[in-house]
Protein backbone atom coordinates (compact mmCIF):
# COMPACT_ATOMS: atom_id res chain seq x y z
CA UNK A 1 0.00 0.00 0.00
CA UNK A 2 1.37 3.55 -1.26
CA UNK A 3 2.22 5.65 1.74
CA UNK A 4 -1.01 8.23 2.14
CA UNK A 5 -2.30 10.76 4.67
CA UNK A 6 -4.98 9.02 7.33
CA UNK A 7 -7.47 11.69 8.97
CA UNK A 8 -9.23 10.80 11.84
CA UNK A 9 -10.97 12.84 14.09
CA UNK A 10 -10.97 11.85 18.09
CA UNK A 11 -13.46 13.31 20.88
CA UNK A 12 -10.61 12.83 24.37
CA UNK A 13 -11.47 12.69 27.95
CA UNK A 14 -8.35 14.84 30.51
CA UNK A 15 -9.01 15.47 34.16
CA UNK A 16 -12.93 15.79 33.23
CA UNK A 17 -12.30 17.81 30.34
CA UNK A 18 -13.48 17.08 26.67
CA UNK A 19 -11.44 17.85 23.61
CA UNK A 20 -11.90 17.50 19.95
CA UNK A 21 -8.69 16.45 17.56
CA UNK A 22 -8.06 16.33 14.17
CA UNK A 23 -5.03 14.25 13.39
CA UNK A 24 -2.83 12.86 10.36
CA UNK A 25 -1.74 9.46 11.35
CA UNK A 26 -0.35 8.35 7.89
CA UNK A 27 2.34 9.14 6.64
CA UNK A 28 2.16 12.03 4.48
CA UNK A 29 0.63 15.32 4.46
CA UNK A 30 -3.00 15.74 4.23
CA UNK A 31 -4.18 18.58 2.69
CA UNK A 32 -7.24 20.79 2.49
CA UNK A 33 -8.70 19.02 5.57
CA UNK A 34 -13.27 19.59 6.47
CA UNK A 35 -14.71 17.80 8.64
CA UNK A 36 -18.85 17.21 9.05
CA UNK A 37 -20.42 16.67 12.18
CA UNK A 38 -23.52 15.02 12.32
CA UNK A 39 -25.59 15.93 14.51
CA UNK A 40 -24.64 19.80 15.49
CA UNK A 41 -23.53 20.00 18.78
CA UNK A 42 -22.35 23.03 21.00
CA UNK A 43 -19.51 23.43 23.49
CA UNK A 44 -18.25 26.29 25.81
CA UNK A 45 -21.27 26.61 27.90
CA UNK A 46 -23.15 25.97 25.01
CA UNK A 47 -21.99 29.49 23.44
CA UNK A 48 -20.05 28.36 20.38
CA UNK A 49 -21.31 25.39 17.60
CA UNK A 50 -18.48 23.16 17.37
CA UNK A 51 -18.70 22.23 13.73
CA UNK A 52 -18.69 25.79 12.48
CA UNK A 53 -15.27 26.46 13.83
CA UNK A 54 -13.16 27.17 11.24
CA UNK A 55 -10.54 24.58 12.62
CA UNK A 56 -13.28 22.16 11.20
CA UNK A 57 -14.05 23.91 8.42
CA UNK A 58 -10.27 23.48 6.37
CA UNK A 59 -7.33 22.98 7.36
CA UNK A 60 -4.67 23.72 4.12
CA UNK A 61 -1.86 21.73 5.16
CA UNK A 62 -2.23 18.93 8.13
CA UNK A 63 1.93 17.47 8.76
CA UNK A 64 1.80 13.80 9.40
CA UNK A 65 1.92 12.83 13.07
CA UNK A 66 0.36 16.41 13.97
CA UNK A 67 -3.15 16.77 15.69
CA UNK A 68 -4.93 20.01 16.10
CA UNK A 69 -7.30 20.11 19.21
CA UNK A 70 -9.84 22.46 20.86
CA UNK A 71 -12.07 22.18 24.09
CA UNK A 72 -15.18 21.00 23.47
CA UNK A 73 -16.19 21.52 27.33
CA UNK A 74 -16.33 20.47 30.78
CA UNK A 75 -17.66 16.67 30.48
CA UNK A 76 -20.27 17.92 33.29
CA UNK A 77 -21.61 20.61 31.46
CA UNK A 78 -21.90 18.84 28.11
CA UNK A 79 -23.72 16.42 29.73
CA UNK A 80 -25.84 19.00 31.72
CA UNK A 81 -27.27 20.33 28.93
CA UNK A 82 -27.95 17.11 27.55
CA UNK A 83 -25.93 17.85 24.23
CA UNK A 84 -25.93 14.52 21.52
CA UNK A 85 -23.75 11.49 22.90
CA UNK A 86 -23.74 10.10 19.31
CA UNK A 87 -21.62 11.78 17.07
CA UNK A 88 -20.65 10.87 13.58
CA UNK A 89 -17.32 13.20 12.22
CA UNK A 90 -16.35 12.40 8.74
CA UNK A 91 -13.25 14.00 7.60
CA UNK A 92 -12.71 14.54 3.73
CA UNK A 93 -9.14 15.54 2.54
CA UNK A 94 -6.45 14.83 -0.03
CA UNK A 95 -2.77 14.22 -0.62
CA UNK A 96 -0.53 16.48 -1.98
CA UNK A 97 -1.16 14.46 -5.91
CA UNK A 98 -5.07 15.67 -5.28
CA UNK A 99 -6.56 11.95 -4.46
CA UNK A 100 -9.52 12.46 -2.83
CA UNK A 101 -9.81 10.39 0.98
CA UNK A 102 -13.06 10.41 3.40
CA UNK A 103 -13.63 8.47 6.59
CA UNK A 104 -16.67 8.59 9.07
CA UNK A 105 -15.90 7.79 12.46
CA UNK A 106 -18.59 7.40 14.69
CA UNK A 107 -18.26 8.36 18.74
CA UNK A 108 -20.24 7.37 21.64
CA UNK A 109 -19.87 10.38 23.98
CA UNK A 110 -21.41 8.50 26.85
CA UNK A 111 -19.00 6.44 27.96
CA UNK A 112 -16.79 9.57 29.21
CA UNK A 113 -19.67 10.34 31.34
CA UNK A 114 -19.16 8.41 34.65
CA UNK A 115 -15.52 8.36 34.73
CA UNK A 116 -13.74 9.38 37.47
CA UNK A 117 -11.28 12.13 37.95
CA UNK A 118 -8.80 13.88 40.31
CA UNK A 119 -9.41 17.56 39.73
CA UNK A 120 -6.09 19.39 38.44
CA UNK A 121 -6.52 22.03 41.74
CA UNK A 122 -6.57 18.77 44.00
CA UNK A 123 -3.31 17.40 42.26
CA UNK A 124 -1.51 20.61 42.37
CA UNK A 125 -2.09 21.80 45.93
CA UNK A 126 0.27 21.06 48.30
CA UNK A 127 -0.60 18.14 50.70
CA UNK A 128 -1.03 19.35 54.50
CA UNK A 129 0.92 16.71 56.31
CA UNK A 130 1.12 15.90 60.16
CA UNK A 131 3.81 17.37 62.59
CA UNK A 132 5.83 15.38 63.98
Amino acid sequence: MEPCPDVIVDFIFEDGMLFVAVQNIGSQPAVQVHVAFEPAFKGLGGTASIPELPLFRNIEFLAPSRSIRTLLDSSAAYFARKEPEQISATASYSDRSGQKFSCTMLHNLSIYRDIAFIPETERTSPVHGHSS
